[in-house]
């Protein structure tokens, strides 16, 4: 039980517990060696509720640890070394106490065990000494092991941490994205497991797959680093130095109207009307003001469609009517103010990206895949590239990569894909869009659901268990997505 054990949190009550049974004591104190502090420390004495700590240098437990000789006292109250306090502490009377000490496979030492008390109310015997040596020997390997197994997880944690810092590098607006999807997710799924109905009714997820999830959930958008910056980046339909471009044509075409204008006026006065020159002024002035006014009127409706869009509109006829309007350069040759690609890209109905940037920025998720599949995850882990690989699949089988059906999307990933949404929805941080408010984008979900790209159950849980309020919670908190 003990080796099998590598949660430290679970591990030290497990020790406690056997070694009590073991030499039959009231009760077992076990303190492990703080090697930065040059402490002993018990987080889980029995009848304690906080951690104690005690110097190498001061009593039993400090002298076994510095020692590694067992110390077997009949009568706890006369050895000078024992302390009181604890006693007074804990509301407890030691009478009997054995102290072991607690080594590793090399010998060094981890700890000690202390048993307070015989339930028989009789001295400890060499019996039970070396029993409690035998056993303290297994913990310290279990510590040991335990230690490691905490060690490789934060060394992971690490690892996709730093993972997360690449990923939003490339793209700093959406700079905590990864970690909000991954509380959300986690706060669903356990949401699921206290209200689910249907499908879900008998779903729970253990901490390993959580924890699965978060990882997953935390790396889901590691691929964009083989995305192109221009189009992760992209804030608006046509590129900055594409909109140079065409600001620059409607500059062109100002100045050709006002060229044309003044030979208008020179036809005029050469056609000897030169006694109405006032009122030929006053009437060019407006129509070339009317002119201005019009193309000015244009450039803000193309500025206007270049701007993102949510949810599908319509809206863009009169492009198609402004690539017919033409202006003239100063070789006489005649341009279009819009081409074809502007038009094309200026009427995306929804979001910034032409079909090939969004089939570019939707390989994203295959790369996330073939980088997740590099590595050689642990037995309770080895879900994580398959739950990443399906967050962008629909259930009606509109989705991407794969236009996976809904039976063949993992349920994690059906969650991920609910708080992928909302926090993309409602991110505050994005320089190419205004955060929806919370109220808008549930709705805008539940379209979703409508239609049955996203899972209509779980966006139920989700809204009636206030997921982004929990979410917002733990993270403030230290919660499970932290």
């Amino acid at each position: 039980m003990l080796a099998a054990e590598h949660d430290l949190d679970a591990l030290l009550p497990l020790i406690l517990v056997e070694a009590a049974l073991t030499v039959e004591a009231e009760r077992c104190t076990l303190f492990i060696i703080d090697r930065e502090t040059d402490e002993l420390v018990s987080k889980v004495a029995q009848g304690a509720e906080q951690e104690i700590r005690i110097p190498r240098d001061e009593g039993i437990a400090g002298t076994v640890s510095r020692t590694g000789v067992p110390l077997n006292i009949p009568d706890a109250y006369s050895d000078p070394r024992f302390s009181a306090l604890t006693d007074q502490q804990l509301g407890f009377r030691t009478r009997q106490l054995l102290c072991v000490p607690m080594r590793d496979r090399r010998g060094g030492m981890v700890g000690v065990i202390q048993a307070l008390n015989r339930r028989t109310d009789t001295p400890f015997t060499e019996e039970d000494e070396e029993l409690l040596l035998a056993l303290g020997s297994q913990a310290a390997g279990a510590i040991e092991n335990a230690f490691l197994h905490e060690d490789i997880n934060n060394l992971f944690e690490g690892f996709v941490s730093a993972s997360v810092v690449a990923i939003e590098s490339r793209d700093p607006s959406t700079a905590g994205h990864s970690g909000r999807v991954a509380d959300l997710s986690v706060n669903l799924a356990e949401a699921v497991a206290r209200g689910g109905s249907g499908v879900f009714r008998d779903i729970r997820f253990s901490r390993a797959e959580l924890r699965e999830l978060r990882y997953a959930a935390l790396l889901h958008d590691f691929g964009k680093v083989g995305v192109r910056e221009p189009v992760l980046v992209k804030a608006e339909k046509l590129y900055p130095e594409e909109l140079e471009v065409l600001k620059a044509r409607f500059e062109l075409a100002r100045m050709d109207a006002q060229l044309q204008s003044y030979r208008r006026r020179m036809a005029r006065v050469r056609a000897g009307e030169h006694a109405r020159l006032d009122t030929l002024e006053a009437e060019e002035e407006h129509r070339l003001a009317q002119e201005l006014q019009h193309l000015d009127e244009m450039l803000g409706f193309v500025l206007k469609c270049n701007r993102p869009t949510i949810l599908e509109e319509g809206g863009f006829e009169r492009l198609t009517e402004l690539a017919h309007r033409t202006y003239c350069d100063s070789r006489g040759h005649s341009h279009p103010l819009l081409n074809e690609r502007d038009v094309a890209l200026l009427s995306i109905p929804k979001g910034t990206l032409s079909v090939e940037e969004r089939r570019e920025i939707e390989s994203h998720v295959t790369h996330t895949y073939r980088f997740l599949e590099q590595i050689p995850w642990t037995k309770d882990l080895r879900s994580v590239p398959e739950i990443a690989y399906a967050h962008h699949e629909k259930l009606d089988g509109s989705g991407y990569p794969r236009a996976l059906s809904a039976a063949a999307i993992p349920v994690q990933s059906k969650i991920m894909a609910i708080s992928d949404i909302y926090d993309a929805l409602t991110a505050a941080d994005r320089p190419y869009k205004k955060a929806v408010p919370h109220e808008r984008a549930l709705d805008i979900l539940g379209q979703e659901a409508k239609r049955h790209a996203i899972d209509g159950e779980l966006l139920r849980i989700f809204i009636e268990a206030e997921i982004p309020r929990r979410a917002l919670n733990s993270r403030s908190g230290g919660g499970a997505g932290s």
